[in-house]
């Protein structure tokens, strides 16, 4: 091989990670002009780093070393650097070899450092790995992030497997290679330890690169949310202004660690109302975890390259002028978002409304909100400040609060699916509320969030329905991910999704106070029949079971609802119950119905539940009775259960519901059902169809539609069985062919704009004969045009039954989905279908076929004989796996498949290839970049 690059440089490569400790590191490929760079970074490691790295003593790089190191072709040779503040913190390389371990590039590569000539071919499938890191920098896992790359780059070049050679008395890098979850082998010869990796990715290997990144990313939240100091930067030095406003909410806040005020007009020993002031956070002279910045966007590199040079962890930049004001801007941000991590530094915003953390220890108001809200034991994350000033404000309003909050703006780093990670084991949180206007990658915020539901509910808002856009500011991928089917994945990720932030504000203070419902058994009890009447009607609407409501009149005293409460709770027959109230009426002790109050009814209502045990959830409908509802709600140092309230019935039970979906997620979250495997399947054969059909380089652009034939082929690989069509061009033609398959037979045009409408007449079924054939086919192409134009076939009847469409589609942002739906109008006209996420298990099946609203159709409706939904099951669960095992299969389409009392024949099948999307969810670790 010679000097000359066989590759350009790959920049596609390069990545941030973040590290064990929260921080950041940049990963890109080592070049020639890395050469001071290498010198500088190996000066900086210990004699013991260097001898376990050599075998030897080596004190110092030559010259041909550091050129060895910093030139290569990016294919038999390649090394990586991780980097903060552009200077090498780690490396990591590998050299191809042959089968029996020597360099097939000239330049070998031999991690004790005797290199050999080597040869030039370059066609080995095995490579010598070897590891180099910073003493200070060791401990920070940055040779595990190291690893995970070095093997991507790896396998896109065709190495299969790594070798490395390891001394005994270096067992950190040892535990680098052993706990990375590849299949490996081990053995010890001459004082050395060899170590053979397989680098294809196994399950414990993804497990372990996933949750590496849940600890690293939980952990550059929790920097960002729990400082121990804080500087603001712009601090203004007259009252007013926005960074005045940032730095008197933190102080007012009370914040419990160190602040400083920053400013380059500061003068000496400037005092901002108690806060020391300094011209910049390096004079500060003392560590500083977070800085707000809060200066104008073109004064926000300088800004942060002070912070970078302080040591500084984390940034939340509420200035403005970046995506969201076009090209320029978006430019300014991605920049903004380089340099930080450049530094190894996480962003929040810009454009951001600012954080919140209401835990005692820390007590951080940094944000633009005026006052320190209750502790709470909500996670909020919203991309809105003027939603997020929303709930703020309807949590206080309702006597709840946060744990934490974070508005991030345009979210060009920390997104929702860090703090997903921070908040799944944050002790202080028991339920997280997001407002999303945008989705950064929807595959990692599926699983993310099942994994949260598992332990805690996610209740989310989608905003930027229908619009089609994505709002001014959020850089993100393009997709057009339909709303039908984004409800659908965060239905199958357990997430409770509402339309509205007042419905967020409903299921996040039900959250908050009250238990999870058993089941969907409600009881009602009040003192109004409408009002009881009312909530029957809407629990019955929102899919609930009610009981006839109790009506105790308008006389009832706090005593008798007392009673009735207790009842309910102690009876096994509901699963929650629904108060309702309206002022009472002919009581002596009643209050004034114009105060909208009633201390006793809140008292005696708080006071049941809480001697019931909390194990059932209560909720109270109230009209004209505003504060008492506050009194139910409030926390305070009267003894009771805390007890949303809702002045509309359908907020209540809509509340309940979502609540109750949610628990029988979560229970059987635990065995979420399994992938089968089934012994017919021809997945190999499969894979060379789909080699021979699309070659390389030879896809044409939006795919390749497969042949009739090839269709049918490659579908039969996965025990997918097409029922036969033979062309009938002409009506001998289809006599021949109906003589071939057996009468009675059906006739169909296949042209695109008649394919399955059979209301326009181009369906004839049921011919019992040739006569009955060639008069069909007479009155077919009569009626609708030449068989040139129809395209028409000849099919053998299918067994009766319910007709039905299966789908499996590839979305370049969710990824591979499984849809069903019956054929014609219920999904077609009336969007009557269920989605579920690529592979599917043996429940998604299950409930994909039930959770249709026409399902009853399948199990006898009307007194109709059940279809057989097992076979349909298991059809479900083929397509499944045809479209997870070959991610070039990007459309599958059968429809109708015919359901019968036994068994189910596929009449019409479609199949498209092409190369498929770029995955966003697999590979090494690292941040999105948009």
């Amino acid at each position: 091989m010679t000097e000359q690059q066989a590759h350009p440089y790959p920049v596609h490569w390069e990545a941030d990670v973040v590290l064990r400790d929260g921080g950041i590191a940049h990963i890109r490929p080592i070049g020639p002009d890395d050469a001071g760079r290498l010198v500088d970074f190996y000066e900086k490691v210990s004699d013991e780093s260097k001898y376990y790295r050599f075998f030897a003593p080596y004190p110092r790089l030559s010259d041909r070393d550091v050129h060895r190191f910093t030139h290569h072709d990016y294919d038999d040779r390649v090394g990586l650097a991780a980097t903060v503040g552009g200077e090498f913190i780690a490396t990591v390389r590998y050299d191809r070899t042959d089968d029996d371990g020597r360099a097939v590039s000239g330049s070998g590569g031999s991690t004790s450092g005797t290199d050999g000539p080597g040869g030039t071919n370059g066609t080995g499938t095995r490579a010598e790995v070897a590891f180099l890191v910073q003493d200070a920098h060791q401990g920070r896992g940055v040779a595990s992030a190291l690893l995970e790359h070095i093997v991507a780059v790896a396998r896109e070049r065709g190495i299969l497997h790594f070798t490395a050679e390891v001394l005994p008395a270096n067992r950190k890098m040892v535990k680098v290679f052993t706990d990375a979850g590849f299949t490996q082998q081990r053995s010890f010869t001459d004082g050395v330890v060899h170590l053979d990796l397989d680098l294809e990715p196994t399950e414990e290997s993804v497990q372990v690169m996933r949750a590496r990144e849940h600890r690293a990313e939980a952990r550059s939240v929790q920097r960002l949310l729990r400082p121990g100091s804080v500087a603001v930067i712009g601090t203004g030095r007259r009252p007013g202004g926005v960074g005045r406003t940032l730095l008197r909410n933190i102080v007012e806040g009370g914040f419990t660690g160190r602040v400083f005020a920053v400013n380059t007009s500061f003068a000496d020993g400037t005092d901002i109302d108690g806060v020391p002031g300094h011209r910049s956070v390096r004079e500060i002279g003392e560590p500083v975890d977070l800085a707000v910045i809060a200066v104008p966007a073109d004064r926000v590199p300088e800004a942060v390259a002070d912070c970078g040079a302080a040591g500084v962890q984390g940034l939340v930049v509420v200035a403005a002028g970046y995506s969201e004001a076009g090209e320029e801007g978006r430019a300014r941000q991605r920049e903004l978002v380089r340099q930080a991590r450049g530094h190894g530094m996480r962003v929040i915003g810009p454009n951001a409304f600012g954080v919140l953390n209401t835990a005692a220890g820390v007590r951080l108001n940094a944000s633009l909100s005026p006052g320190m809200p209750r502790s709470g034991r909500l996670g909020l994350f919203t991309q809105s400040g003027s939603i997020g000033i929303a709930l703020l404000s309807g949590l206080h309003r309702r006597g709840a609060g946060p744990s934490s909050f974070v508005s991030a703006g345009n979210r060009a780093d920390v997104s929702g699916n860090d703090l997903l990670q921070y908040w799944q084991d944050d002790p202080d949180t028991e339920a997280v509320l997001m407002y999303l206007e945008s989705f950064g990658n929807p595959r990692k915020f599926t699983r993310l969030a099942r994994r949260t539901a598992a332990a805690k509910p996610v209740v989310v808002v989608k905003g930027a329905l229908h619009s089609g856009s994505v709002p001014a500011g959020h850089a993100v991928p393009d997709t057009r991910i339909p709303d039908s089917t984004v409800s659908a994945l965060f239905r199958q990720a357990g997430v409770i999704r509402v339309d509205t932030v007042t419905e967020l504000l409903d299921a996040g203070l039900f959250l908050a106070l009250q238990p999870l419902p058993a089941g969907d058994r409600i009881a009602v009890l009040g003192n109004s029949e409408s009002l009881g009447l009312l909530t029957y009607d809407a629990a019955l609407t929102a899919g609930m079971r009610p009981a006839a409501p109790l009506d105790l009149t308008t006389a009832a005293g706090p005593e008798d609802f007392a009673a009735a409460l207790a009842a309910a709770l102690a009876d096994p027959g509901s699963d929650a119950v629904v108060v309702t109230a309206i002022p009472r009426v002919g009581s002596e002790d009643a209050p004034d119905q114009e105060s909208g109050d009633d201390p006793a009814l809140a008292e005696a209502l708080r006071a049941t539940a809480a001697a019931a045990g909390g194990g059932k959830p209560v909720v109270v409908v109230h009209l004209a009775l505003e504060t008492m509802a506050d009194r139910l709600g409030a926390p305070s140092d009267t003894p009771g259960t805390r007890i949303p309230a809702y002045s509309a019935p359908d907020r209540a039970v809509r509340t309940l519901a979502e609540a109750a979906a949610y628990a029988s997620w979560r229970a059987t979250a635990a065995e979420p059902g399994r992938i089968p495997e089934f012994d017919d399947i021809q997945e190999a054969a499969a894979a060379d169809d789909v080699r021979r059909l699309l070659p390389p380089g030879a896809a044409p652009e939006g795919g390749l539609a497969l042949g009739d034939a090839d269709a049918a082929t490659l579908l039969g690989r996965y025990g997918i069985q097409v029922r036969r069509a033979l062309p009938a061009p002409d009506a001998d033609s289809a006599v021949a062919a109906a003589a071939r398959l057996g009468y009675p037979v059906a006739l169909k045009t296949t042209a695109p704009h008649l394919r399955h409408r059979a209301d326009l007449g181009g369906v004839r079924l049921d011919l019992a004969d040739e006569g009955d054939l060639r008069r069909a086919y007479d009155e077919l192409t009569a009626r609708l045009g030449k068989p040139a134009e129809l395209l028409p076939v000849v099919q053998a009847m299918a067994p009766r039954g319910v007709d039905t469409v299966i789908r499996a589609g590839v979305d370049p942002a969710a990824g591979a989905v499984l849809s069903f739906g019956l054929a014609g109008a219920p999904s077609e006209l009336l969007g009557d279908t269920a989605h579920r996420l690529v592979p599917a298990t043996d429940r998604d099946a299950a409930e994909l076929v039930r959770s249709i609203k026409a399902a009853p159709i399948l199990f006898g409706w009307r007194g109709a004989e059940p279809v057989d939904t097992d076979a349909l099951e298991e059809l479900l669960l083929r397509v499944s796996l045809l479209a997870a095992d070959l991610p070039e299969v990007v459309a599958v389409d059968l429809e109708p498949v015919v359901v019968a009392a036994r068994g189910l024949t596929v009449l019409g099948a479609s199949v498209r290839l092409a190369r498929p999307p770029a995955r966003t969810d697999l590979g090494p670790r690292a941040l999105s970049f948009f």
